[in-house]
């Protein structure tokens, strides 16, 4: 028995101490969307907290394609050495596991958690002359007529919304899926479609001009760009919650102590004041906490997006 356990600490030794000692060499941040995004952006600013604390780079590595899946699958299948980091979204993390069929990676068996970074809410906004004001005065408009609700793409945060509004109300409505925003929303001002659901960012200049008319948030509180904007629950939609979000992942199996230690430093640079300042211009609202907590998270989203897409139908483009 002594034996045994003498060769199994021996056999454990290398592997401490290599955890200990890490890093030796720079890391590898996959970026599953192009530079220049949202998700880029708040990769770079990870990375760079991340940099100055390890004392080694964390390099940004732009992995495109599929929605994010290519750069999802390269981190999944990456070796758990803690030299490759993956920045995920509730995107790759949840909608697509949820809407495509045979996806060849498993988004809580094949990553490590270690924390949630940032997320946003979007709103429901809708062209002024359509002469709504409210949730209730367009679900009240959806009874009489069809109505239609654009969004930047099938499975993104409006395409749920517009599902669970659906689904929640009884009301169909028809949803319209555009590649480009910039279109959907001029279609929105010219009348081609009846809503569009977006990011209050991507909103706020025509809210402000007066040229859209928000209805509706779609987060679990308010927004701080728009206080008196009510949630889904207090406009009337109790349940429609969809909230965009960005979180650290690593490849399943990578050394406690490094989830550990990355997980400290970015929490750490949560509580930074320019670090929250530039997330607050983004539009975005601040998460952090463990790596316990991203995890039910993840469960508790993917389940739910599960259920909203048999229910909605909702299958990849």
């Amino acid at each position: 028995m002594l034996r045994r356990t003498l060769l199994a600490s021996a056999t454990l030794l290398p592997f401490a101490a290599r955890a200990a000692e890490w890093p030796e060499r720079p890391i590898r941040l996959i970026i599953p969307f192009a530079a220049g995004t949202s998700t880029d952006i708040m990769g770079r600013i990870a990375a760079a907290h991340l940099t100055r604390g390890l004392g080694q780079p964390v390099v940004a590595d732009n992995r495109t394609g599929a929605g994010g899946t290519v750069g999802a699958l390269a981190a999944a299948q990456a070796a758990p050495d803690g030299y490759t980091l993956f920045w995920g979204t509730s995107g790759t993390q949840a909608t697509n596991p949820a809407i495509m069929p045979g996806l060849a990676y498993d988004p809580e068996r094949d990553f490590a958690p270690i924390i949630s970074f940032a997320k946003t809410a979007v709103i429901l906004a809708v062209r002024p002359q359509l002469g709504v004001r409210d949730l209730a005065g367009f679900l009240a408009l959806a009874r009489q007529r069809p109505v239609s609700i654009g969004s930047a793409g099938t499975g993104t945060t409006g395409h749920l919304t517009q599902a669970q509004l659906a689904l929640a109300s009884g009301i169909p409505t028809t949803h319209v899926p555009y590649r480009d925003a910039g279109r959907g929303l001029a279609d929105l001002l010219n009348g081609t479609v009846d809503a569009f659901v977006y990011h209050p960012l991507g909103l706020a200049e025509f809210i402000r001009a007066g040229s859209m008319q928000p209805l509706a948030l779609t987060g679990e509180t308010r927004h701080f760009l728009f206080p008196d904007l009510p949630t889904m629950a207090e406009a009337g939609a109790p349940g429609v919650v969809v909230e965009g979000w960005w979180a650290m992942f690593a490849p399943a199996r990578t050394p406690e102590p490094v989830l550990a230690r990355v997980n400290a430093l970015l929490n750490a640079a949560l509580r930074d004041e320019a670090t929250v300042a530039e997330l607050r211009r983004q539009g975005l609202q601040v998460m952090g906490g463990t790596p316990a907590q991203l995890a039910a998270t993840l469960h508790a989203e993917l389940e739910k997006q599960r259920r909203v897409a048999r229910a909605a139908n909702i299958t990849p483009d």
